[in-house]
């Protein structure tokens, strides 16, 4: 289950993201789908965090945590610029920074 973390500073950076969140997760869970996987966006984890001070480097900073698969491996700087030009353009958001963490996984739930 990937997570991404939206990080911003003003509330109406808030309010922008959430209109998109449906959309958001969608293009989260289709470019993150590859040979070894296919997602739904009801897979996809959206959370939205107030960050106080001036330390960002984006007006708005999305951070994406997801399992390593080769084929996302191949694809990360491409995952990341194609998010950013989504998000900017949904949003109308300038200067949104994109990060993706690749990672073995572990998980704790019961379904």
């Amino acid at each position: 289950m990937p997570t991404v973390n939206i990080y911003y500073r003003d509330e109406t950076q808030s309010i922008r993201v959430k209109e998109i969140t449906p959309d958001l997760k969608e293009f989260v869970a289709k470019e993150l789908t590859c040979g070894e996987i296919t997602l739904k966006s009801d897979e996809v984890s959206v959370r939205l965090v107030k960050v106080e001070g001036n330390g960002m480097i984006g007006e708005v900073e999305a951070e994406v945590s997801a399992f390593a698969f080769d084929g996302r491996i191949k694809k990360q700087d491409e995952f990341c610029l194609n998010l950013m030009n989504f998000m900017e353009a949904k949003t109308k958001i300038g200067n949104v920074k994109v990060w993706l963490a690749l990672s073995e996984l572990g998980h704790s739930w019961k379904d």
